[in-house]
């Protein structure tokens, strides 16, 4: 692996592929779920909040193109030459009337390039119809797109308990279509899903590897404010992951990834006020650190579990307690 660490981290990557310093700009659409609306379910994800995990920048009132320039300063202040990549991130941003999405790439015309170097739009792998795709096959042909889908967890009986309401087929039929119009995909994956364990862990990092993803983006379960979990978490219904544990399931999760994939993401954030549970004494780098020590004691690295020809049972629902080592 072309790298000092045991798995591919992503600022190298970006770094190498665009000449310079890039960084993200969260942006909000003023998308919705299809969960959320009736389509297919009420209330969203239980973990997800009212923000859909997002900047809530829309709802008080500041418009796509303004969130760009705010996020454009704020990144120009790190010195010059620096690089965007536009993300639009809260809900499901293919999940819209016909024409919308091409208005979001049209406020994007005059920007990409320079200093918007790359566009990353994230949805759910079964809103993805065939005219979002044609747009944003058209957009990589101007730029680098990433589309990310999430996939959360592998098992299609955890992901019907938390009402994300769709398969791992459907994750795995998005990644092809998209692949097929040569367009980047990304995967989300959350550990520590109330009834997934230690082993959907691994099986959810297998899910990814296998698909073909081009990154992967991975974090523990955190229990917000506005959540049905949060719910649950007070009536003592949901155990959280401590910093050990979920180090020790990441490294499991690493070692099956494949080799080439690149990890966007190994923890989540959140701000304090929204936070409820865990709450680590521990930054993100510490993290990263005791994944180093973690893979270097196994003597391993990422993709040395990484199985290619095995198929996956997404309905299997794996339900070990949640603190097991």
């Amino acid at each position: 692996m072309a790298t000092d660490l045991p798995f591919r981290t992503l600022a190298p990557w970006l770094r190498r592929t665009f000449g310079r310093e890039v960084h993200r700009i969260a942006l909000d659409a003023g998308s919705t779920c299809p969960n959320r609306d009736g389509t297919k379910g009420l209330g969203g994800c239980t973990y997800c909040d009212v923000e859909g995990s997002g900047t809530a920048a829309l709802r008080t009132g500041v418009e796509l193109e303004e969130q760009l320039q705010v996020g454009l300063r704020r990144i120009a202040r790190r010195g010059p030459n620096v690089g965007a990549i536009a993300y639009f991130q809260s809900y499901t941003n293919t999940y819209v009337d016909s024409g919308r999405l091409d208005e979001l790439v049209s406020i994007l015309e005059p920007y990409i390039g320079e200093p918007v170097v790359a566009v990353s739009v994230a949805t759910r792998p079964d809103c993805l119809p065939d005219a979002a795709l044609d747009t944003l096959e058209e957009l990589s042909r101007r730029v680098p797109v990433w589309l990310e889908l999430g996939l959360e967890s592998a098992s299609d009986q955890v992901l019907l308990d938390i009402n994300r309401l769709h398969t791992l087929a459907e994750f795995e039929d998005a990644v092809v279509r998209a692949r097929a119009r040569a367009i980047s995909t990304v995967g989300h994956a959350i550990l520590g899903l109330p009834g997934d364990g230690r082993a959907g862990a691994r099986r959810t990092a297998d899910a990814l590897a296998r698909s073909g993803v081009d990154g992967v983006k991975v974090h523990h379960l955190m229990v917000l404010e506005r959540t049905q979990m949060a719910a649950q978490w007070r009536q003592g219904e949901l155990e959280v992951l401590d910093p050990e544990t979920y180090v020790s399931w990441l490294a499991d999760f690493v070692e099956r990834l494949a080799p080439q994939q690149v990890l966007h993401r190994l923890t989540g954030d959140s701000p304090p006020e929204k936070l409820l549970a865990p709450i680590w004494r521990v930054h993100k780098n510490q993290i990263r650190e005791e994944l180093v020590r973690e893979l270097q004691k196994r003597g391993t690295e990422q993709g040395d579990l990484f199985h290619a020809g095995e198929k996956l049972d997404s309905t299997s629902h794996v339900g070990d307690p949640q603190r097991r080592p």
